[in-house]
């Protein structure tokens, strides 16, 4: 993890940690970058043909950089979007404006409609005084992490001032909400049936998905019901929505829904509800789609990604049917990563973040609803009995605010008591303490036989935290 950027973004607090003025510099650098590489690209084409032997010259059109932006629907997300974008054009480029709607939209419109690259302004499942910048290269996946760093190097200074365009190589906007509804379209080619009479509940987080989720249920004739889609700049994932689930369970049980899907506030995860109210979180989706893609023979090298926070359970299901399993560090560009490195085709997080490589390049809530109802739908089973095949271990997380991780990690009081917790528990159980990506947090897991186990040992670990001091009460 770089100074800014972490395991998803450049995220924290708008105009106290992310201000605008990093937001115009992320833009700018952007903007240049990418004008660079479109005009060595050019040249090279205009060489090769030159040089081609026909005797004719083609000449190719010097383009501006084309960069993609989507926006969820936090205050702060309107300011970030008209600072990235004056930073962009400044440079060069034009900045192609999709407004509200979800990080895996600007995903697939990057890498389907010819975009340099994307970016996304959302700090996910965080409350709305945060806020975040997600870049996107231009095939679908996050920016690589040499990019990263230069931006950074920019931001500070460490990189000379880059010139600013003039006369017609300033660049533009471009009100592109056209891209938003292709992305809607192809969410709904997806499906190969019809969910007519189907009752489905939604939990769109008062976010990204409360612009598209609706729509797409509607179109493949679901009954649709839908809550916490009405945002109003800071309602975004309060006590909703995948992080809250709660508030789906109660509504799926007084309407009496068939199945119910929570997303998160960019609508890259999702979490669903069965029929009587039971948390299906990433875990039993993995197993439910990755043993139907088996059956299907779609599951490629028969294997399914996982991350180090996914429950021992789902390996013993897994181990039952014979699908081979892989687990990567937490977050789901690691599990991206691996997908593509091996070529599987599916993989994901406990939290949600669910990847269909097939589809898509990141971890996409709307699509993996559609993905679960595809299983429902055509083994006319509900969700409810397609989970109970997995027997979940208990497992409590708790999230513990501390002003240094590295110090947390380095003391040998905590390390001791880490240990002597993994020693207990065995091979019936295990310990996880790792440090959050976006925040000054350090995450304590523990998964036993019991719910009083786990409490146990996660109580146990955060005291002596305390007693070291390095809590942050």
């Amino acid at each position: 993890m770089g100074k800014y950027f972490g395991t998803d973004g450049f995220r924290g607090e708008a105009n106290v940690k992310l201000n605008v003025e990093h937001a115009f510099k992320v833009g700018r650098y952007l903007g240049w970058y990418y004008g660079q590489l479109v005009d060595e690209q050019t040249e090279a084409d205009e060489s090769g043909s030159a040089s081609a032997g026909t005797g004719y010259t083609t000449v190719f059109p010097r383009r501006k950089a084309r960069i993609v932006i989507g926006k969820d629907t936090r205050r702060s997300s309107y300011m970030f979007e008209y600072a990235l974008a004056a930073g962009l054009t400044a440079s060069g480029a034009d900045a192609y404006l999709l407004h509200v709607t979800t990080t895996p939209s600007v995903s697939y419109v990057v890498r389907t409609e010819d975009f340099d690259c994307g970016i996304m302004i959302s700090a996910s499942h965080n409350p709305y005084y945060d806020n975040g910048l997600k870049v996107i290269s231009g095939s679908g996946k996050k920016i690589e992490a040499e990019v990263e760093d230069k931006i950074e190097a920019y931001i500070d200074g460490k990189i000379g001032e880059l010139p600013l365009a003039t006369g017609v190589k300033i660049g533009r906007t471009v009100d592109y909400q056209a891209g938003r509804n292709r992305y809607i379209g192809h969410l709904i080619s997806l499906a190969t049936r019809s969910y007519k009479n189907t009752k489905v509940g939604l939990d769109c987080s008062n976010g990204s998905s409360s612009s598209i989720a609706k729509s797409v249920f509607d179109a493949l004739g679901a009954k649709t019901f839908v809550i916490n889609n009405e945002p109003d700049g800071t309602n975004i994932n309060r006590d909703c929505g995948s992080t809250h689930i709660e508030t789906l369970k109660k509504f799926v049980l007084e309407k009496g829904l068939d199945v119910g899907f929570a997303y998160d506030g960019d609508a890259d995860r999702c979490i669903a509800v069965d029929a009587n109210g039971c948390v299906i979180n990433g875990d039993l989706i993995l197993y439910i789609c990755g043993k139907y893609l088996k059956e299907n023979g779609q599951l490629e090298n028969n294997t399914v990604v996982t991350t180090i926070m996914s429950n021992i359970g789902l390996y013993k299901a897994f181990d039952r049917e014979e699908i081979k399993y892989e687990k990567t560090a937490v977050g789901d560009k690691y599990v991206y990563a691996n997908m593509c490195e091996n070529g599987h085709c599916l993989g994901g997080e406990q939290s949600g973040h669910i990847i269909f490589s097939k589809y898509a390049t990141t971890g996409d809530g709307i699509l993996t609803s559609i993905m679960v109802m595809e299983v429902m739908m055509d083994k006319k089973q509900s969700l409810a009995s397609l989970a109970a095949e997995v027997e979940i271990y208990p497992q409590l997380l708790k999230n513990v605010r501390v002003a240094d991780k590295a110090a947390v990690k380095a003391n040998a009081a905590v390390q001791a008591a880490i240990e002597a917790a993994g020693e207990a528990l065995g091979d019936e159980g295990r310990i996880l303490v790792r440090e959050s990506g976006t925040e000054p947090v350090i995450r304590v897991m523990a998964e036993a036989k019991t719910d009083e186990l786990c409490a146990q040992h996660v109580n146990a670990i955060i005291h002596v935290m305390r007693e070291q001091g390095l809590v942050q009460e």
